[in-house]
């Protein structure tokens, strides 16, 4: 398995000197199975450099997209998806956390939010219903979790054939007051996965103020990795008003916390361009 981040940030992108290096755009994050089957985690405005890597490759089709939810941030990369406008390309998309957010895609392509009407996209998109929570993408095993966010969002799991595992769980607040989902029942869920990506969007000087918005503070997110053992954790959905050199000293706290705590984890912060062979992963240990 091979995980590539396309888009980390959260909420809005965020282009400009000091979000350069760990990059401005909204999430999505590709993975590639034993199989050589390419999963889209999310479609942000990361999504148009993800088609653009596959066309180059000549691999544009077929392409699972697993949504966490379909908040603007994280569906704005769609129009701009290359392998979308090829007539002999097929996009799969998967069980959304509600009904009512399978609107998203008329809501996107409806002739006043984007030129193009829906009608008018050349590749095929089929939308997905399996009939459990656990199905079969090419060689993983994938299941998901509802998460604590408003709206409705979704987290996955995907069990790779070839022994490796990651959870994404984006868009969740851990000390949401009306939980759908404790952390104990996702330290469940992400048990001992190889890789664990998190919302970690805000600090605890953020709160109260931004408590019920749906995201996670930090220091609840390494919890979490104490809880869940990943053998690494990827702090992921950034503020957009978090500098690079704030998400560096994000990484050394977090870095320096876990390492009290947990032998068995690594801290990653997530950026632009970092691509993880989960072949390599936790081999330190």
């Amino acid at each position: 398995m091979r995980v590539t981040f396309y888009g980390v940030r959260g909420s809005v992108p965020s282009p400009g000197p000091q979000t350069a290096r760990y990059g401005g755009n909204t999430s999505c994050v590709e993975v590639r199975l034993a199989d050589g089957s390419v999963l889209a985690l999310d479609a942000g405005t990361g999504l148009r450099q993800m088609g653009n890597t596959l066309l180059r490759e000549g691999r544009p089709s077929p392409v699972h997209l697993l949504l966490s939810h379909t908040h603007w941030d994280h569906v704005l990369g769609l129009p701009f998806f290359g392998p979308l406008w090829g007539k002999d390309n097929h996009i799969f998309v998967y069980p959304l956390a509600n009904d009512a957010q399978e609107r998203f895609q008329r809501n996107i392509f409806d002739d006043i939010h984007f030129p193009v009407s829906v009608e008018d996209i050349p590749a095929r998109m089929e939308f997905v219903k399996p009939d459990t929570l656990k199905w079969r993408i090419g060689s993983a095993t994938v299941s998901r979790i509802m998460l604590n966010h408003p709206g409705g969002a979704q987290g996955f799991r995907i069990d790779d054939d070839g022994g490796k595992s990651l959870a994404y769980i984006t868009d969740n607040e851990l000390r949401a007051g009306k939980a759908l989902v404790t952390v104990e029942e996702l330290a469940r869920f992400a048990d001992d996965v190889d890789v664990l990506i998190h919302d970690s969007q805000y600090l605890m000087a953020d709160m109260p103020r931004k408590h019920g918005w749906g995201h996670s503070v930090v220091d609840d997110v390494l919890n979490l990795g104490v809880l869940a053992e990943p053998k690494q954790l990827i702090l992921f959905h950034h503020d957009p008003d978090r500098t690079d050199d704030a998400l560096d000293a994000i990484g050394e706290r977090s870095r320096k916390w876990i390492a009290a705590h947990s032998k068995a984890t690594e801290v990653v912060v997530a950026s632009e361009g970092l691509t993880l062979d989960l072949s390599n992963v936790g081999l330190k240990k």
